[in-house]
């Protein structure tokens, strides 16, 4: 017969107490955490930026340039086509997008005069005065938000320095980095550990890229649309449809639709806003079943839902910059459940070594 020890409420008190210095470690862990998120925000980001534009280095290193130069060449690549978009469209952003505040009342007002189909809307609703009065105070709220318009630059400024900083340093030790990721797993498992690093890098770079050059040629096409039409604002407008081009899916449709609206308040219905709206659905239809399937041919491989619901809550947690994340994250995510799937090769066979971890 076993003795078994009695359990005495002093040893209820020592498991009470490592419980609560458990939890309270956890806890305190989670606030450190919440404390330096929007830290631990732009780590992940530079991680992003960096994983998206290897890539790139990595061609220049096919064709016998070491890396430390290719990045280098990548990088000034990036800070000049910024510094020419911001030199080329930034004045004339400025002043339309100017115009576009304070003449904007103007054009409701005549809106009357041009749309009988508005005015029995106005008279019936009262949409006019509504939209006059909204209008009427846009540039009201912008002057009293300048000061914190201000600040909100200085911020965002400050987190594309930092953003910029922390890429250059992924960017340059990249394949250091993938070889530790490899080296943390035990040796039977380095070779499908490098295949998923690997899976996850070229899904992240080719998705991105593609991306950011599908919204380029989308603004591009926005703009002829404008300027051929001669609706007002073109550049601000074009540069709207750029950037929701790059939300899946219902970006283009948010694009198309701002276009119209402007184009029906500030020109005219026909032909203007429904031209516009014509133009920009016919090139979606292009973009949908040529441009990306061409582009993302290798980035991609998921249902409709899926990416809609992967944009949905990235937007939900980190806005734009999130519903681009998420794409690439959940197509490698699925890239890796099927690695996962597959079985290990026996343990007698040595595994492979990956010539793109071998130094330059």
């Amino acid at each position: 017969m076993t003795n078994r020890r009695r359990i005495t409420p002093g040893d209820v008190f020592g498991w009470a107490v490592a419980a609560a210095c458990g939890v309270a470690l956890v806890g305190l862990g989670l606030a450190a955490i919440w404390a330096v998120r929007g830290i631990l925000i732009l780590v992940l980001v530079s991680l992003f930026v960096a994983v998206s534009l290897d890539p790139a280095v990595r061609w220049l290193v096919r064709h016998h340039l070491r890396r430390p130069y290719a990045v280098t060449i990548i990088l000034l690549a990036v800070l000049s086509l910024i510094g020419l978009l911001f030199a080329g469209i930034g004045p004339p952003l400025a002043h339309q997008a100017g115009q576009l505040t304070s003449d904007l009342p103007g054009y409701i007002d005549s809106l009357d005069e041009r749309s009988r189909a508005f005015q029995e809307l106005s008279a019936r609703y009262g949409l006019g005065n509504r939209l006059n009065e909204l209008a009427a105070s846009v540039p009201e709220r912008v002057g009293t938000s300048l000061l914190s318009l201000f600040q909100t630059f200085l911020g965002g400024l400050a987190a594309a320095l930092t953003v910029l900083v922390l890429s250059l340093y992924f960017l340059a030790d990249m394949p250091r980095l993938r070889r530790r990721v490899q080296l943390l797993a035990p040796d039977r498992y380095r070779e499908r550990t490098r295949r998923i690093v690997d899976t996850a890098v070229d899904k992240v770079g080719s998705y991105m890229i593609g991306n950011l050059f599908i919204s380029l040629i989308a603004g591009i096409v926005a703009y002829i649309g404008l300027v051929l039409l001669k609706i007002p604002f073109a550049l601000p407008l074009a540069l709207i449809v750029a950037v929701t081009d790059l939300i899946p899916l219902i970006g283009a449709t948010l694009g198309t639709a701002v276009c119209g609206i402007v184009a029906a308040i500030a020109s005219d219905v026909w032909p203007a806003a429904v031209g516009i709206v014509v133009w920009l659905l016919v090139y979606q239809q292009a973009e949908n079943y040529w441009i990306v399937p061409r582009v993302m041919r290798q980035s991609l491989d998921m249902p409709g839902l899926a990416v809609l619901l992967a944009s949905l809550l990235g937007a939900g947690l980190l806005g734009l910059v999130g519903a681009l994340m998420a794409i690439p994250i959940a197509a490698t995510v699925r890239a890796v459940l099927v690695e996962l799937r597959t079985p290990l090769p026996p343990e007698h066979l040595p595994a492979q070594a990956d010539p793109r971890d071998s130094p330059p």
